[in-house]
């Protein structure tokens, strides 16, 4: 009976501790996750686990555009990239479209993979500073 708690702990402790940037990659991938298993809902004519899915989607997606720094032109970029992720999510919900769904994934896998890299890079850099 441990072990469950055990866990959620670690997982806890583990977003407490998280950097800035760790974090936003542990949103891409639950944003992934969520994805999988609205598509899963979806094949199994599960609606509600498919709806339930799909708007965890979307308020990841809105906290990735309620945390955009907007001093920067590139985050208008962002909004509009996240705009219409939130635009085809709606209508994946709306129809239960396991295509649109399969698309918002590929575009999640792009940025979360895009997002890592940026991170490595960074990581890499901020180790030659300190040698």
């Amino acid at each position: 009976m441990a072990l469950p708690n055990a866990y959620a702990a670690y997982n806890n402790n583990k977003i407490l501790t998280a950097s800035p940037a760790e974090l936003t990659l542990m949103l891409y991938d639950g944003a992934i996750k969520f994805s999988n298993m609205a598509i899963q809902g979806i094949e199994s004519k599960d609606i509600e686990k498919a709806h339930n899915n799909i708007r965890k989607v979307e308020r990841i997606i809105q906290e990735f555009q309620i945390t955009l720094d907007r001093k920067y032109p590139v985050a208008q970029d962002f909004d509009n990239v996240y705009n219409y992720i939130l635009r085809r999510l709606r209508e994946a919900n709306a129809r239960k479209d396991k295509e649109i769904m399969e698309e918002v994934l590929k575009h999640l896998r792009t940025m979360r993979d895009t997002w890592k890299a940026v991170m490595q890079q960074s990581h890499g850099e901020a180790v030659k500073n300190a040698i």
